[in-house]
């Protein structure tokens, strides 16, 4: 882009973002415990398949959550046939395993140790390239706290639309990586379980902290 159509760019995204405020200032109560207050982590799963179009719409949601320089280093593998289920299997620790094939679907949420090559593409109005290049550190805490993010916007969206979640990290990162990422050389981030949860499996939720027992002001 010229710094015309720069220009010009950023003004209409500043009116779309005027619009949409517009439009809903706020979620209300029943949207918030929805996704969060009153959502609770699944082990069971209803025998009820996950569409494609689902999970495309799942992924659009995901993908427009905010990382830092627009890096979007997460990578999400969706597992759902039994050949792949079988794969996966070999990475867990015995007490996953049946919630894990009991699911509809599994996404492997990942990280591209080589993000940052996607940067004139995903933050074209500045070369943050030299940034990474050769530093391997900075690199890997860039890619490993985004994808971490958009695991969380994922495992968000998707309650949005109507479906659980139950994400898992007892299993094996270097299975998961050797036996699906040996070729492009990405990492497992975590496992999430998703779906149409079976409640019969639920127990008590257990507690949180209070606000005064985490925060403070300064």
């Amino acid at each position: 882009m010229n710094t015309e159509q720069l220009a010009e760019a950023r003004l209409f995204a500043q009116e779309a973002v005027r619009k949409v405020r517009a439009n809903k200032q706020c979620l209300d109560q029943a949207s918030l415990d929805l996704i969060l207050t009153d959502a609770r982590s699944h082990y069971a799963w209803q025998d009820k398949p996950v569409s494609d179009d689902i999970i495309r719409t799942l992924f659009d949601i995901t993908i427009a959550g905010p990382t830092s320089m627009n890096t979007c280093p997460a990578r999400f593998i969706f597992v759902q046939s039994d050949e792949a289920k079988q794969r996966l299997a070999k990475s867990l620790k015995a007490k996953n395993i049946d919630k894990m094939m009991d699911a509809p679907a599994t996404v492997i949420i990942a990280w591209d140790p080589e993000f940052w090559k996607q940067l004139p593409f995903l933050f074209p109005h500045e070369n943050r390239m030299p940034m990474f290049d050769g530093n391997e550190a900075y690199a890997y805490d860039t890619a490993y706290r985004n994808s971490t993010l958009q695991g969380g916007y994922f495992m968000i969206a998707a309650r949005a639309l109507g479906l659980d979640v139950g994400a898992m990290s007892g299993f094996s990162n270097q299975i998961v990586d050797e036996e699906f990422f040996s070729e492009n050389g990405w990492k497992s981030n975590f496992l999430c379980n998703f779906g149409y949860a079976d409640e019969t499996a639920l127990f008590q939720k257990l507690p949180r902290f209070s606000f005064e027992q985490a925060c403070r002001f300064i």
